[in-house]
């Protein structure tokens, strides 16, 4: 994927279009190797939806919100995932895929797409080739990774930039996660729990051994991903649909098994996975001294907000993430939505320190994803036009065709009047959600895939008690039964395709955790990169 100066989320590269009537193409049935290819389908022989691209925009303006501007205090359409969660996805998006075409010249067929990055769960997009082929992200041991310059204020945990060039590019193994200053310093925190393993090895008297530490690493990831990230984005209904006694069962997978070489399946990479774009929030307070929209907000819409969340150059000295504001590594106060400032000048001390969260799993992405920066993309610049004409490019078939597909029980299958548009939130305004048809009636019973499985997250809600003080419950949108299958079905086949896995069934054991506790998650994994302080460059 060639990515661009300040680029966010997977889905914002180069998608064509067209003002008649976009069509499917054809492809091949099979997908197991072709020509090397990665890219491939869940179901060959599905028919493509077909929609009339003046649809397909009013679609696009409807799932966009108004503008709301970044704030310090709760609001309605949070819900009880922490906002850390949204950047780990994007962060997987970039293990598991990597296509360096952006334009997609090879007729947008998946199985002419190489995806570049080998599609598992292996962190390569972290150690690249390794330190024998590339030596120039390790340090002299050859087993600890660079790190880059510290940064100086806003921080008080040693954090440190990622290792750059003279040109300020970050010598990393995938440059995609530098795209923004959260996946950055999230990248950074891999390198630093890496090197707390390996500096802890020292200490104990022992000899690190590169290969060792990796696949400790990767496993404690792998880890996270099935049992931290999987759980709060899919429905408790649908995972258990994958377990036999409480694990999860190889022999359960119904259609993303059996292949002979692993590989990305375009329902997945075109619309399930990316449910993280209606998660992102409009902007971020980072540390004490800086709260910022995701991107620059054009004047005409909201002046005042020329900076945003800009990647592929030094992390900007003050922008240090305090990282109880994005993970709940310390329960904080959750804040009153009453005291907010919308001056954004001055707040309560509850609401400044909060833990903020991911927005909610709904049919809404915020204003600036209508506006990408044009370094970012162009014509259309909105993402949700972006996402809808990339799907009826790739052929995908329409929402209701792939529940079907699934043979999902018909109480299962979204009825037009479910398929609702806007903000999921609890107590929704009246009229603020409209069913699909009232925008177009060419979408009865016709919904593009990524709005449909956007649209069963505010019909599968779970109550989630969130880490704040005093105790909060909040209705926590999920993917339901088509997009939760999909994105199940290949997460956990390609961690049980890869022998090595945490998943392997020769080395999994269902009481296994990194720590030998009872439960692991994305705190304790940031807890232990941070207790690290790495020595002055």
């Amino acid at each position: 994927m060639g990515t661009k100066h300040g680029q966010l989320m997977r889905g914002m590269e180069a998608a064509g279009k067209s003002d008649q009537t976009f069509k499917s193409f054809k492809t091949d049935d099979s997908f197991d190797g072709i020509f090397g290819a990665r890219f491939g389908r869940l179901f060959p022989k599905s028919t493509a939806g077909q929609f009339k691209h003046d649809a397909l925009v009013k679609l696009a303006n409807q799932m966009v919100s108004p503008f709301d501007a970044p704030k310090d205090s709760p609001d309605d359409e949070e819900s009880g995932i922490p906002a850390l969660y949204t950047y780990l996805g994007q962060f997987i998006d970039h293990d598991i895929t990597f296509d360096p075409t952006s334009s997609f010249q090879k007729h947008k067929d998946p199985t002419a797409t190489e995806d570049f990055r080998t599609p598992a769960f292996d962190l390569d997009n972290v150690y690249g080739r390794g330190p024998g082929d590339q030596p120039y992200l390790y340090q002299d041991d050859g087993i600890s990774f660079l790190l880059g310059g510290p940064i100086t204020q806003g921080s008080n945990d040693g954090a440190r930039d990622l290792p750059r060039n003279v040109r300020g590019r970050a010598l990393i193994g995938d440059p995609r996660n530098d795209e923004n200053s959260i996946v950055s310093q999230l990248q950074g925190l891999f390198l630093r729990f890496h090197n707390r393993l390996v500096h802890d090895a020292v200490m104990k008297g022992e000899k690190p051994v590169f290969e060792h530490i990796q696949n400790q690493v990767r496993k404690t990831y792998q880890y996270l991903v099935v049992n931290d990230f999987l759980p709060r984005i899919v429905s408790a209904d649908v995972l258990d649909k994958y377990r036999t006694n409480g694990r999860f069962d190889h022999a359960k997978l119904k259609v993303f098994t059996g292949f002979k070489i692993p590989f990305m399946p375009v329902e997945f990479s075109v619309a399930a996975y990316r449910l993280g774009h209606s998660m992102v929030r409009p902007g971020y307070r980072l540390n004490d001294t800086v709260l910022v929209p995701i991107f620059p907000v054009p004047a005409d819409v909201a002046p005042g907000f020329p900076e945003g969340l800009t990647g592929f150059r030094p992390l900007i000295s003050d922008w240090a993430l305090d990282w109880g504001r994005f993970i709940d590594i310390e329960i904080r106060d959750y804040g009153s939505a009453e005291d907010a400032d919308n001056n954004l000048k001055t707040t309560t001390p509850a609401n400044f320190k909060r833990l903020q969260f991911a927005y909610r799993i709904d049919t809404a992405l915020v204003t600036p994803l209508r506006h990408l920066p044009p370094a970012v993309a162009s014509n259309p610049a909105s993402l949700a036009l972006r996402n809808l004409e990339r799907g009826v490019e790739f052929g995908l078939p329409t929402g209701q065709e792939m529940a079907k597909l699934l043979q999902l029980p018909a109480n299962e299958i979204l009825s037009d009047d479910k398929i609702l548009i806007g903000q999921g939130v609890k107590d929704p305004p009246k009229g603020s959600l409209k069913p699909i048809t009232e925008i177009d009636a060419g979408f009865a019973g016709n919904c593009p895939l990524w709005t449909y499985i956007l649209a069963e997250g505010i019909q599968h809600q779970a109550l989630v008690e969130i880490p704040v003080k005093p105790v909060q419950k909040i209705t926590t949108p999920q993917l339901g039964p088509v997009g939760g299958s999909i994105v199940a079905e290949v997460f956990l086949g390609l961690m049980f395709a890869d022998k090595e896995s945490y998943l392997s069934t020769q080395k999994y054991d269902p009481n296994w955790t990194p720590n030998g506790g009872k439960e692991y998650r994305l705190k304790d994994f940031v807890k232990f990169a941070l207790e690290f302080i790495p020595p002055p460059p």
